[in-house]
């Protein structure tokens, strides 16, 4: 199976095989977000990064990675609306975990009616399974704005995987061809792409992979070029 990075809404599961974790990508609701589904493949630990919409769809998606309706986390990559909205319906089927961003954790409990169960900072760390996730804080598009970074093995044995790659889930915070939305405000702005340049760009290698909150994935290699331009153009 080969992994693409682009999904149509309503269409078919995109599915990654690595050699710890299994990543899945659906599109869902009016808005076309993306949703991912990691899996760990040893101890079939799940984390759903944006419980967005079709609470019935992402559940099907739970089903389809361990078998079961066995969902460990949710995180919630920022506060808007239209990245929670199956929030609640999918954590009373699974009873997951909760995270998000401490800046914005409270306005997600506020729109959603859920309760969320640990905050993030950057720096920490969410387990699924045996796999470690760091955590990045991102801010600019909200406040609270963070992106999860998964590690490569440096001993891997499947086709699609390279020793020590990494592969970080954005948000809205990175697309590409530029940063997430600041809303035409300059300390916003900046705000984020120093944080986008400094704890991204300038700490992983051209390889990693970027799996956005919308749309098509990318590499950091492949928008590093065009840093400068961004800046220049203010958004």
């Amino acid at each position: 199976m080969t992994y693409t990075g682009e999904v149509r809404p309503g269409g078919p599961t995109d599915v990654r095989v690595l050699d710890e974790v299994e990543i899945r990508k659906v599109s869902v609701g009016p808005t076309d977000n993306d949703a991912y589904l990691v899996t760990c493949r040893r101890q079939h630990a799940q984390l759903l990064v944006d419980a967005a919409d079709e609470p019935d769809r992402l559940l099907a998606l739970v089903r389809e990675g361990s078998g079961a309706a066995r969902l460990d986390t949710v995180v919630t990559t920022h506060r808007h609306p239209d990245h929670h909205r199956a929030l609640a319906s999918v954590v009373a089927v699974t009873g997951a975990t909760v995270t998000a961003g401490a800046a914005d954790a409270a306005e997600i409990t506020a729109a959603t009616g859920v309760p969320v169960d640990r905050t993030l900072r950057d720096g920490d760390v969410v387990l699924v399974g045996h796999v470690t996730l760091e955590v990045v804080a991102l801010r600019g598009h909200t406040d609270g704005s963070v992106a999860l970074v998964y590690r490569e093995p440096e001993r891997v044995s499947e086709a699609d995987t390279v020793p020590g790659r990494a592969h970080v889930f954005t948000g809205d915070s990175l697309f590409p061809g530029g940063i997430g939305n600041t809303g035409g405000d300059p300390a916003r702005f900046d705000r984020l792409l120093t944080d986008v340049t400094t704890r991204l760009f300038d700490r992983l290698d051209d390889d990693t992979w970027v799996y956005p909150g919308h749309g098509r994935d990318t590499t950091l290699g492949a928008e590093r070029p065009y840093l400068d331009a961004w800046r220049d153009r203010g958004w």
